[in-house]
């Protein structure tokens, strides 16, 4: 069986509908919730999207809360290493 599409992917259930610029945007968002992510606790790459926000590893089972498209937003990111960052400080300064 060929491919069957070779530019759109995902988004070919679209059609011509909505705008190239539109499907292209929505593709990428499309590919990142679709995709398993590794966990964090047990190390494999299980992490799948339950629901907008949700996502649960398949292999041990613990429900982690992130973005609704991604497992970890940028902003989620800066936030930890601001707080790794300040609980440093404060364990050098006594």
């Amino acid at each position: 069986m060929g491919k069957r599409t070779k530019k759109v992917g995902i988004t070919g259930k679209y059609g011509t509908r909505y705008g190239s610029t539109l499907r292209k945007n929505l593709r990428k968002i499309e590919i990142s919730q679709h995709s398993t992510y590794r966990c964090a606790f047990c190390g494999k790459d299980s992490v799948r999207r339950t629901c907008a926000g949700i996502w649960e590893c398949r292999a041990c089972r613990k429900v982690v809360a992130g973005g609704a498209y991604t497992l970890s937003t940028a902003a989620a990111v800066t936030v930890r290493s601001t707080i790794g960052r300040l609980r440093k400080m404060q364990a050098e300064n006594p």
